[in-house]
């Protein structure tokens, strides 16, 4: 019965350290998430950007006669 005891209890102390990894894990995950889709809207925003000074270069240049 001890041995069972000490068994489960050794399991037990295994659940909860990996428990413990993969809380900071997921914290750091959730970081990692989080500074790429700020980086992604920077770039949306930057592609935008350079969208709109294409189109109004573009509306500058003269029509061509045909």
């Amino acid at each position: 019965m001890q041995a069972e005891l000490d068994t489960l209890e050794g399991r037990l102390a295994q659940l909860v350290q990996l428990a413990q990894r993969l809380r900071v894990e997921n914290n750091s995950l959730r970081q990692e998430l989080a500074q790429a889709l700020s980086q992604g809207r920077q770039y949306h925003d930057k592609i935008d950007g350079a969208k709109s000074r294409l189109e109004q270069l573009l509306a500058q240049l003269p029509e061509e006669e045909i």
